[in-house]
């Protein structure tokens, strides 16, 4: 067996798996039949994954999914029981070194060390994964400077706050800028701006030809960012395409509902479903629903019947299906539309 470190993503011809390629290159990702148990339970049952090379690719599920179990897998951090994986043609299981020189990973929890600054964190790191002492130096504060982190750079970590810790771990897996990076929910714990500035900088990532697998929760993060999405639920993946061909499969339209006050949303809801033959989703604040329309025309019949129960409303709209009324008609339960509470680990 040849040497398995690469020189770039694509691996010479003597080192490439059995799997198939991508027309003009080889794929960034191609993973088939993964599974993963432990004990009775199978975290990951047999999903198949291609991410093409230079796209940003969704994994979007609720927690408890096997989104970050069948990451790590792909990551070479956990063993792969069953199936197959290929990382730019190189074989997970029998060529680990060659993928891990290819890729940079990024948990959901913090990895950076609370006895050093932030500054000497990224400087660390960097020199750990082979960049010299210059590279490290100004590769580190351009990466302080994109997350807002200059003014904490020489305070300890442990006294960083819990979205400043997460902004840090993020900079210290850009340091070496790797061809493929896998993002385990990046944005978890992360105040609005901080959020929307690592959206801007996935973007940058992918548009400075970084390839990028996104595990999130967060319905409007996979909408936002993915080319392609893969939905997964309780280890299976359950849909995969773009945005616009995953909210196709619900149907063309929705009917949006904002209700008059003390109306009861749920026998509101109720009374849409009937009508529509589609489960109507409950806005989070209780004050309307959506639902999906397998014709626009539909919508008026849902709404001759909403007037017949005296249910009142104060608007409607068609809209186009979103993601949560995707999620809902492949999985039964709706997945997180946004981020939680940034407040406590705000900076």
């Amino acid at each position: 067996m040849t040497n398995d470190t690469p020189a770039s993503p694509q691996p010479s011809p003597d080192t490439s798996t059995d799997m198939g390629s991508a027309p003009g290159g080889v794929l960034a990702v191609e993973a088939r039949g993964l599974v993963k148990s432990f004990g009775p339970t199978r975290a990951v049952d047999g999903v198949d994954l291609t991410v093409r090379e230079g796209e940003i690719f969704g994994v979007l599920g609720p927690n408890g999914a096997g989104k970050t179990t069948m990451l790590q897998m792909l990551a070479t951090l956990l063993p792969i029981e069953s199936g197959s994986a290929a990382i730019f043609g190189y074989d997970v299981q029998r060529q680990p070194h060659a993928v891990r020189q290819l890729i940079g990973v990024t948990g959901q929890y913090a990895s950076v060390d609370d006895l050093l600054t932030g500054r000497e964190n990224l400087r660390l790191f960097g020199r750990l994964q082979g960049l010299s002492s210059k590279e490290a130096r100004s590769i580190g504060e351009d990466l302080l400077a994109r997350f807002d982190l200059i003014e904490a750079a020489d305070r300890y970590v442990t006294h960083y706050s819990g979205g400043m810790r997460r902004r840090l771990d993020l900079a210290a897996s850009l340091m070496t800028r790797p061809a493929l990076i896998f993002l385990d929910e990046p944005t978890t714990g992360l105040d609005p701006r901080t959020r929307g500035r690592m959206w801007e900088t996935i973007r940058a990532l992918v548009a400075d030809g970084c390839t990028i697998v996104l595990t999130t929760q967060y319905l409007d993060e996979a909408d936002q960012l993915a080319d392609r999405i893969a939905v997964i639920d309780r280890g299976r993946k359950v849909a995969e395409g773009t945005p616009a061909e995953l909210k196709a499969q619900v149907g063309g339209s929705s009917l949006r509902v904002q209700l008059a006050d003390g109306v009861d949303a749920r026998a509101a809801s109720a009374v849409a479903g009937e009508v529509a033959h589609h489960v109507p989703i409950l806005s989070a604040d209780g004050t309307g629903f959506s639902v999906s329309l397998s014709d626009a025309n539909h919508a008026a019949d849902v709404l001759i019947a909403l007037r017949q129960g005296s249910l009142d409303i104060v608007n409607a709209a068609i809209e186009q299906p979103t993601l949560d009324e995707v999620f809902m008609a492949l999985t039964g339960h709706p997945g997180a539309t946004s981020s939680p509470d940034p407040e406590e680990n705000a900076a």
